[in-house]
This record gives structure tokens, sequence and C-alpha cells, in this order.
């Protein structure tokens, strides 16, 4: 048998061992040094004068060790098996537990997928967002513009129901959250002004693109809000996905970090019931796209939206920057065309 080695040098024995070992090994002991005294003895002792008796008593003495000894192996193997092996598998059943219970806590309070910062877009973190996208029903959106979303569902195999939160052009205080982390990002080499003013347009080209986005879904419904939180949201039936914009530590990347989440998580049901409180709330303005909504709806729905009216000339121009972004967004991200 093996020995495993125990601190300070010293050998540890398996319970087989430690039975053999101790009073088993000195009872043992004693009954060979007493039938080998015993057959000593009788051999030299003449003919009828007890030698028979003390050859018996070697004799049997003998055999009893030998019985003994076998009897000792026999019985400590079942020993063995009845005391210690019930303990190694209630032991191994606890360990079981525990990591189910981990993996719980693991589901339930940490991320499943976590992607850094980057300048660029991310293939791997765009393909497993879109893996989540072709496999729901419902797709919730909150950001600042639509753009990513609409682009996206033009890239999707499927149809579903789209429900997106974005900032209220029409409210400067929507657009400045948004421009303070660009221009910590940029270090000064634009103006709040131009910044503003590029994320007004941003917010129009995704108005364009959700609409040109209507027939990959039932139905697009709009809630645009003054103060939308910093982070952007999407939320699958299985999944959700936090983008942290708010976090400083990424803001000299055009694209923070990303966390994901499953269904069974605290955060998915916090954001979900958050999300619906908010696409439902009275202190948004709520605007649903169908696919039997006409250029003309749009126009005009455009105009409630932004504030502004939107001429044929202006929409073909806003349609013509949608599809660069999105030709040079699925190009980055290697999602295909």
């Amino acid at each position: 048998m093996k020995h495993v080695a125990a601190a300070g040098g010293r050998l540890r024995r398996t319970p087989l061992q430690e039975i053999f070992w101790t009073r088993t090994s000195l009872l043992l002991t004693v009954l060979v040094v007493v039938a080998g005294l015993s057959l000593w003895i009788a051999g030299l002792m003449d003919p009828g004068t007890g030698k028979n008796l003390v050859t018996s008593l070697g004799t049997g003495t003998l055999i009893s060790a030998i019985v003994g000894f076998g009897q000792t192996l026999i019985t400590a193997s079942a020993s063995q098996k009845a005391l210690v092996t019930p303990v190694i598998e209630e032991s191994r059943r606890a360990l079981e537990d525990l990591s189910a219970e981990y993996r719980a806590l693991n589901k339930e309070f940490f991320p499943t997928d976590v992607f850094e910062a980057t300048t660029d877009p991310d293939p791997a973190f765009n393909r497993a967002l879109m893996a989540d996208l072709d496999a729901t029903r419902q797709y919730f959106f909150r950001g600042f513009s639509g753009r990513h979303a609409a682009a996206r569902l033009l890239l999707s195999r499927t149809e579903r129901e789209l429900r997106a939160v974005i900032a209220d052009p029409r409210d400067a205080s929507a657009i400045s959250g948004r421009a303070r982390y660009l221009l910590r990002r940029e270090a000064g080499d634009v103006d709040s002004e131009q910044i503003q003013s590029r994320l007004d347009e941003e917010i129009k080209i995704g108005l364009v693109g959700l609409f040109l986005a209507r027939s990959h879904c039932a139905q697009v419904d709009i809630t645009v809000v003054a103060d939308p939180p910093l982070d952007r949201l999407e939320m699958f039936d299985d999944s959700v996905w936090v983008s942290l914009y708010s976090d400083v530590r990424g803001a000299t990347k055009l694209y923070p970090r990303s966390l994901r989440f499953t269904e069974g998580s605290f955060l998915y049901n916090m954001e979900r019931a958050e999300f619906v409180r908010v696409s439902q709330s009275r202190t948004g303005r709520h605007f649903r796209i169908t696919s039997a909504t006409t250029r003309t709806d749009f126009l005009a729905l455009f105009e409630k939206i932004t504030g502004s009216p939107l001429s044929e000339e202006q929409f073909r121009e806003l349609e013509g920057k949608f599809h660069a972004f999105r030709a040079e967004f699925s190009a980055v991200a290697e999602l295909g065309s």
C-alpha cells in the first residue's frame, strides 16, 4: 500500500494500516513468538516427557496467528468499506451541494461575460450579443440613440418586438450627459457645442434607422426621456447586456466595458422592472412604428419627436448616413452585411 506524506516528514497510514499496525499487530507478534518458542522447546524435549503437548501448543498457536492475520485483513477491509466509504461519499455529496450553491450565487450576482473597453467594436462582443438577439422574442434597448439597435435588427434573421428608450432631442439636458463622456474621451480636441450637434444628429439618424428596421419587427415602441441613464442596456429573453458609459476608467475608449448577465440574475430582474417602469411612465413621450407606417407617417412622427420638420431630401440624407454607419459598423464588428 502507498503511504501519503504528512506534515513534518511523517508518513500517514490508511485505516487498514492503522488497524493492522496497532493492537492487532502486537497480538499477532505475541502469538508468533509463543508458537516459535513452543516448537523450539518441543524440539529439545525427549519423547514421552510432554513433548506432544508442547508441540500441540506451538502448532495451535501458530495456526491461530495465521488465522488471526487473515481475519484481520478481511475485517479491516470490511470496516473500511462500512465506515470510511460512506464518509467519503457523504463528503462528496456535500462538496457537490456546495458547488451547486456557489454556481447559483455566481449566476445571480456575477456576469457570465466581461468585455473590456475598446477603441473599435469588439467582434467577440458583437457576435455573442447577436446570438442572444437571434434567439429572443423581445428586444429591450435603452441608450442614447437607436443607431446600433437598428443596425443589429437589420442584420438579424428573425422578427421580434423592439422597445427602445432613447434621449429626448428636444431637451438639451438629455444630450449633456453623453457629451460630458465624449469630452473626457476626446480630451479637448472638440468643444461641447460640436459634440452636442453631432449627438443631436445621431439621434435623428437612429430614428431613421428604426423606421428602416420596422420590417424586421412586429412593432417598434419608442420612449424618449429627458434624463436617460448614461449606461446602455440591451435586454433579451435570456440575458441582459450593460455597457458602462458611467465607468470613468473606460472614458478614453469609444466603446466602454460591457457585462452580460443571465435571465436568472438579480441584475436582470432589476433592470427589466426598471425598463418597464420607464417605458410606461408619464414623464416620457411614447411613439410607435409598425410595418404599416409609411414614409409620410414617419415624417410626421419625426417632427413630433424632434420638434423639427423633416423634408424628403433631409430624410434621404439621414438614410444615407445611417446606411454608411451600418456598413462601417458591420464590417469593423465582423457581423457581415
